[in-house]
């Protein structure tokens, strides 16, 4: 019989900014595994008015991995969605009025512009809360009613409630992600007198809902191109991605920081309520939405985004040799502030760090292996600055650093964070989001129960991390 008995599976698609996939989870009294299903490409395509997600073409790529999930295991019980944040569709009376624009899309200064006008940086962070980044979702909407482009929509969707729309047909908006808005209150909910202050309308703006929801059933002729029954049902999970990604840190302890490493990196720590100091936004942190009403006080650094910037104008694929190449370099290399905004948009990211150097009187790098180390270096001072304001700020212990994503596999990275940081970083688990997407969906399910420090004790006990302390020991 299904329960706490045995072991089930559900699927979880996990959406990034460079490339998406389909795991299967498996989740049982004594279990809990990831088994890859599908991975594919994700990134921006330009066209006339900008730069744009290929979001129907990667929509296509959910369908044909949840079918391969489906062929895998006929008796799969829940879907999940996690994605990037920010990003959203227009719609009107369900139907997308257009694809949507992807946030290094230069449009979002002329939105900056709009909200700034209308009340200041210090109101904003009382209002809302949130890190200032010219792509949060305020300013892109902003930059759409400046345009006239929201007079044709009723509605609009962020990218993983999207996807979730298109699955079942019930439009909603999972709190984690609204929560990288802007237009949430310090409580969770919309923020009604700041929508009204930005001219915004306030019926674009869906329901909120809570991980764990169940958001319902497929839609009849989805299950049917899924050859999914239709009773599988599709669980609203952690959608923004960190937020599933902080909640399968590893933790046995609260006294940490977490660094969520993939094109971006995540760095900060756990609060139960927010932090809305002038202290916090002149340090522009931020603070996010968590799985059962967390908040994910952070700050957002570049992350391995220079990494694979530098790699597409190298024209090459060798991250491997390369790290290897810049472990081995001796000379003292250029530490840059990998905050600066020169750093956003895609190009030429090696040309852009020459120019950081001269203008600030620091050593160019001399070829490829030297602007890696010199990239892994600032990366990690950065984090560990980072770590550091996080624990001040918020009035924490931090006793160690869990590093967790894609950058969990750098190991130059990491040893570079321990020694700057002075602390032990854990690093893994790599897949921590599609983790986090599981265990909501097998808590909702009633597979599993417990606190968010109990999920966390059953990834620390299924999967082995690697330690690196400071000054190069294990």
């Amino acid at each position: 019989m299904r329960g706490l008995a045995m072991t089930e599976a559900v699927a979880a698609v996990d959406l990034g900014a460079t490339s998406g996939r389909v795991m299967l989870g498996y989740v049982g009294p004594n279990e809990l595994r990831l088994e890859s299903v599908a991975r594919f490409p994700n990134g921006p395509v330009t066209g006339a008015d900008g730069i744009h997600w290929p979001i129907d073409r990667l929509f296509a790529d959910v369908r044909a991995g949840l079918a391969d999930a489906g062929r895998r295991e006929p008796g799969l019980r829940s879907i999940g969605v996690d994605a990037w944040a920010v990003d959203y569709a227009l719609l009107r009376e369900g139907r997308m009025l257009g694809a949507p624009h992807h946030y290094r899309d230069e449009r979002n200064f002329r939105g900056v512009d709009a909200v700034l006008a209308a009340l200041t940086p210090a109101e904003l962070y009382a209002a809302n809360g949130l890190q200032h980044l010219p792509f949060n979702t305020l300013f892109q909407l902003s930059a759409d009613l400046a345009d006239g482009t929201l007079a044709g929509a009723d509605s609009m969707l962020l990218i993983p409630d999207l996807i979730a729309f298109w699955l079942t047909g019930r439009p909603a908006a999972e709190r984690t992600n609204a929560s990288t808005t802007g237009l949430l209150d310090l409580r969770g909910g919309w923020n009604d007198a700041l929508i009204a202050r930005l001219g915004l309308p306030r019926g674009l703006f869906p329901e909120l809902i809570d991980a764990g929801t169940t958001l319902g059933t497929l839609a009849a002729a989805m299950a049917l191109e899924l050859g999914l029954p239709e009773s599988t049902v599709v669980t609203a999970v952690g959608s923004h991605d960190t937020a599933s990604a902080v909640l399968a840190v590893p933790a046995v302890d609260s006294d940490f920081a977490y660094i969520s490493c993939g094109t971006w990196g995540l760095v900060g720590v756990e609060l139960d309520a927010p932090i809305v100091t002038e202290a916090a936004r002149l340090a522009n942190f931020t603070n996010e939405g968590g799985v059962d009403g967390r908040v994910r006080f952070l700050h957002n650094v570049m992350g391995t985004w220079l990494l694979s910037e530098s790699l597409r104008s190298w024209q090459t694929d060798d991250l491997a040799g390369l790290l290897a190449a810049a472990a081995a370099v001796t000379t003292e290399v250029s530490v840059f502030d990998a905050d600066d905004p020169r750093f956003l948009a895609p190009g030429d990211i090696p040309a852009r760090i020459a120019d950081y150097c001269g203008e600030h009187g620091l050593p160019v790098p001399q070829g490829r292996a030297e602007y890696v180390r010199s990239i892994v270096e600032s990366l990690a001072a950065t984090f560990a600055r980072t770590v550091q304001l996080a624990s001040e700020l918020s009035g924490t212990t931090v006793s160690a650093v869990h590093l967790v994503g894609g950058g969990s596999q750098n190991e130059l990275l990491c040893q570079l964070t321990a020694d700057r940081c002075a602390l032990p970083v854990l690093a893994g688990p790599t897949e921590a989001t599609a983790i986090g997407n599981v265990l909501v969906q097998a808590r909702a399910l009633g597979l599993i129960t417990g606190t968010v420090e109990s999920l966390r004790a059953r990834v620390a006990s299924s999967i082995e991390v690697r330690r690196y302390l400071p000054g190069g020991r294990r």
